[in-house]
């Protein structure tokens, strides 16, 4: 008699996600990031357009918002070239497959050309808090929008060419150490962040399939700082 297969895992798909990546894996974290990524981006480039320059609380609050945004594109980014992406392409070279060559290589210079549209946007917000400047927010809402349109069609290649891969070629205990050095990446304190953040905008239905597989840590997180999350985001989007 032969074995049964396990049942793949129900994958998460949230709004502006390009395409769900059946398998294996449980990928509800990556499709949660890359939700939170697209809606940051939208607000912030809106908020920039419409926050007068003369309210340098608002204009001190975006820039903060805007290094927490920053830090976890980082930290996302830097787990999958140093976590992922390696080994997916030790186990795509074993087996031959060239296209996921190629498509991992389209991911790092991907983002290598992300990377300077961001600490750019970081520059012209810092010169925001400093002096507020017509020119310098016309600048970096120009940025912005570019950085938002370049970010959207890297996830979308991401999640339609890159995701299926590691579907393919990892296990899950594989995947699962990904995400255990994912989240080892970020102290305490900016877990209290990063909760609530990923969460934002999301239905019941669909904050509670993210968190099912996070473990009781991350739910107890999220009700004690969701509350203070909130009001700072009403700082910061006050004009969006």
């Amino acid at each position: 008699m032969s074995a049964t297969a396990a049942p793949h895992p129900p994958q998460l798909t949230l709004p502006g996600q390009a395409h769900t990546a059946e398998g294996p894996l449980d990928m509800s974290g990556m499709y949660l990031m890359h939700h939170a990524f697209r809606r940051d981006l939208v607000r912030l480039a809106a908020a920039v357009r419409a926050t007068p320059l003369d309210d340098g609380e608002v204009w001190r609050a975006l820039a903060d918002r805007w290094q927490r945004f920053a830090m976890v594109l980082h930290h996302h980014h830097s787990t999958e070239d140093d976590d992922i992406w390696p080994l997916l392409l030790a186990h795509a070279d074993v087996s031959g497959d060239a296209r996921a060559r190629r498509t991992l290589d389209e991911m790092a210079a991907e983002h290598g050309t992300l990377d300077p549209q961001l600490d750019a946007c970081s520059a012209d917000l810092a010169a925001m808090t400093r002096a507020p400047d017509a020119d310098v927010r016309a600048r970096l809402a120009e940025r912005l929008a570019t950085l938002r349109d370049g970010l959207h069609t890297h996830l979308a290649h991401e999640e339609s060419a890159a995701l299926p891969l590691a579907q393919q070629h990892l296990s899950p205990a594989e995947w699962r150490t990904a995400e255990d050095a994912a989240k080892r990446a970020y102290r305490p304190r900016e877990l209290g962040f990063l909760i609530p953040w990923a969460a934002e905008g999301l239905d019941a239905a669909a904050r509670d399939r993210a968190f099912a597989g996070a473990g009781l840590l991350f739910r107890v997180l999220y009700r004690l700082t969701r509350g203070r999350f909130r009001r700072a985001e009403r700082t910061v989007f006050r004009y969006a």
